[in-house]
């Protein structure tokens, strides 16, 4: 008996959204999702493990496999040094599997992932005003003024990509973003694994 092919989700929004949020929630309320650890030239921050977190590779061996296609996709972040992207490695094997992948990636990583896998669930997470995300981001206390204003720069630009997405979620309460991102995924056919083993044989 062939295995079925899996689906490939893709979750994108701008920075100070609650995108790491609403997909670590996804996450513990939806087993049967496999989140895809990116790669990164940064180098590890305190308690981070290398394949959990991120794979931390050098520049010179990230650049090797962009030269060699083995990326889905790939950027240099806000201008930085460091560069991120989603590995094959990372996608392909769990799809031929069966599994059910999740890629948080911004909007040109996105464009990338569907000339390779055009049929991808696409979801972009928006705010229901625009004047959160600049309320958060500077809530947050991390950053200088200009990175977040950097930050707000490629959120506007991004939330004009919306359209693209096959579907938006407004992330004016987590949990109500979480339940209806949930919803669509299982239209697409996302089955709980507890309604499976509950399935008479």
């Amino acid at each position: 008996m062939s295995i079925q092919r899996g689906s490939l989700v893709v979750i994108s929004g701008p920075s100070g959204v609650g995108k790491t949020t609403i997909l670590r929630m996804l996450l513990e309320q939806l087993p049967e999702l496999t989140p895809s650890v990116s790669a990164t030239t940064r180098p590890p921050r305190a308690g981070e493990r290398d394949g959990i977190d991120y794979h931390f590779l050098s520049p010179e061996d990230f650049a090797r496999r962009r030269e060699n296609d083995e990326f889905l996709e790939c950027c240099r972040v806000y201008g930085r040094d460091s560069w991120y992207g989603t590995l094959v490695d990372e996608v392909t094997p769990r799809l031929d599997a069966g599994q059910w992948v999740v890629l948080e990636i911004d909007v040109e990583g996105t464009l990338s992932v569907l000339e390779r896998y055009p049929d991808t669930i696409t979801i972009f997470v928006e705010p229901s005003r625009p004047e959160q995300l600049d309320e958060r981001l500077t809530r947050r206390g991390t950053e200088s003024a200009e990175a977040i204003e950097r930050r707000l720069e490629v959120a506007r630009r991004e939330l004009g990509q919306a359209h693209l997405y096959r579907h938006r979620v407004v992330n004016e309460n987590v949990d109500e973003a979480v339940a209806g991102i949930i919803e669509i995924l299982r239209q697409a056919g996302l089955e709980s694994v507890a309604a499976s083993e509950a399935r008479p044989c």
